[in-house]
């Protein structure tokens, strides 16, 4: 069930990224119908969740709301692998098992992130001289923690 929650979670996620504007419960229902059956109330409970950890924004518009993505779609992809690999027992194990399943193309485009991270300044207080916005802070970014509901998949 709750891999079956996530892949649903993203797949909403993926829609809202690509409309690329406010999306309304009925519009997410009806392109999610041409994949699968699925009910109003289940769609509108994963946006609501979605809002409440954070990824969604929503804004009243007559009866319904409209949602639209807080950031984007790396940082969601970031924040689910960090969550996962916080549930390990053994970090460093966990991170083997997953180069182990990479594609070559995979372990290019890790090596290249690599070399990016370390041209970036690993300071913290030179992390508070970069530009603001909805992807830089926990204020405005969605919980990426271990407890609370931000975490629940």
């Amino acid at each position: 069930m709750v891999r079956q929650l996530g892949e649903l979670e993203n797949a909403i996620m993926t829609r809202v990224w690509q409309w690329n504007r406010p999306v309304t419960v009925r519009e997410v229902l009806l392109d999610l119908r041409s994949e699968r059956d699925i009910a109003y109330t289940t769609v509108m409970t994963v946006l609501d969740k979605l809002h409440r950890k954070g990824w969604l924004r929503r804004e009243r518009a007559g009866r319904a709301y409209r949602y639209e993505p807080v950031s984007s779609r790396e940082a969601y992809t970031a924040a689910l692998m960090n969550d996962a690999w916080a549930t390990s027992d053994n970090p460093a194990a966990a991170l083997v098992h997953f180069f182990g399943l990479m594609s070559p193309e995979q372990r290019e485009a890790l090596r290249d992130a690599l070399r990016v991270a370390a041209l970036s300044p690993s300071d913290p207080a030179a992390a508070d001289s970069r530009p603001s916005g909805p992807e830089s802070g926990p204020e405005s970014g969605p919980d990426t923690g271990g407890t609370g509901s931000g975490s629940a998949r």
